[in-house]
């Protein structure tokens, strides 16, 4: 891809250009080093106008249909409230091949159509936390090109799923409900840090199990303390098909957003996404010149092969290169 001139990247974004846009962000996800450089004057110059989208985290169980209910959410928002949306929707990574299916423009199929929606598949390529390497600055372009709404679809629901928490305002975890015990299906750190949750396929013969559901999360949600800021997670159902619910859920996202300004909560929270961006950069920059290191790239691919072979334990390996790296 033939790189543009600075001022045409910067341009293009705050004048809402989505093909300016999606070439901006292929620019802030390449990791040649060549176009590093680019991304960081990029980022300095798109930051002040930046910051005022609802950021809203959406993760779930398999089967959940979490691509289906953000198509049908944001098909909401758009018809409703006539508001406009980026959807970053990350996918999983192959361990083996590290492909990557990005296949979440065909699940969203009204969505992708809207000219007020724009959608960005992006692969994990093995970050942890069910997002992307580049989300945060990828959500940062996003909002500077003037999408009032920014939702981040994560790869599922795990232990390492912190990380879309800290970097949106709202957590929402979506559930199915008949998938067997209810309240063994998510763990205690998950159920913590989440602001809402929905039942979804709410909808004919699934209604009443999909209640059910709803009352058994909600009692247990109960059993946990009360968060810092005064809000208190609701469990609500939801049908991506019917549409029903969809308004309940949009206006506790709301509500939640509402309360957190009043109480000077959105500040601080923004505030601690900034100093965790700041830190995952750190990792990121170490990482880097750990690894482009001419001694440690010469001594890796030896310490790997003895670990492999159990010739030597990881944990030596890792000292070894370690001290080497630090003596330069």
């Amino acid at each position: 891809m033939r790189r543009l001139p600075l001022e045409q990247y910067v341009e293009g974004v705050l004048g809402g250009d989505r093909v300016i846009l999606a070439r901006a962000i292929t620019i802030i996800e390449s990791e040649l080093p060549s176009d590093a450089e680019l991304a960081a004057q990029m980022l300095d110059c798109l930051l002040p106008h930046s910051g005022n989208s609802r950021r809203v985290g959406i993760t779930g169980v398999p089967g959940a249909g979490k691509s289906t209910f953000i198509d049908a959410l944001g098909m909401f928002l758009i018809h409703e409230y006539g508001e406009n949306l980026a959807v970053l929707s990350i996918d999983p990574s192959s361990p083996i091949s590290g492909g990557s299916i990005l296949g979440d423009k065909t699940r969203m199929e009204r969505l992708s159509a809207e000219e007020r929606a724009f959608i960005r598949p992006s692969p994990s390529r093995g970050h942890l936390g069910g997002v992307a390497r580049r989300t945060r600055e990828t959500m940062l372009l996003c909002e500077a090109a003037g999408y009032r709404n920014i939702f981040v679809e994560t790869v599922g629901v795990g232990q390492s799923e912190t990380a879309v928490r800290s970097m949106t305002d709202f957590f929402l975890l979506l559930m199915l409900a008949g998938a067997g015990d209810e309240l063994q299906g998510i763990k205690r750190g998950i159920i913590e840090m989440l602001d809402g949750m929905a039942i979804t396929k709410s909808d004919g013969d699934n209604k009443p199990k999909a209640e059910r559901a709803r009352s058994e999360y909600a009692h247990a949600l109960h059993l946990f303390p009360a968060s810092a800021d005064g809000w208190t997670p609701a469990v609500l159902t939801c049908s991506s098909v019917t549409g029903e619910g969809l308004a309940e859920i949009w206006r506790m996202i709301l509500d939640h957003r509402q309360l957190a300004e009043n109480r000077g909560f959105l500040t601080k929270r923004r505030s601690r996404q900034a100093l965790d961006w700041m830190n995952e950069l750190l990792l990121i920059g170490i990482e880097e010149s750990f690894r482009d290191d001419p001694k440690v790239a010469a001594r890796l691919p030896l310490a790997e092969e003895k670990v492999r072979l159990g010739a030597v334990t990881p944990f030596a390996a890792s000292r070894d290169l370690l001290r080497l790296w630090k003596r330069l």
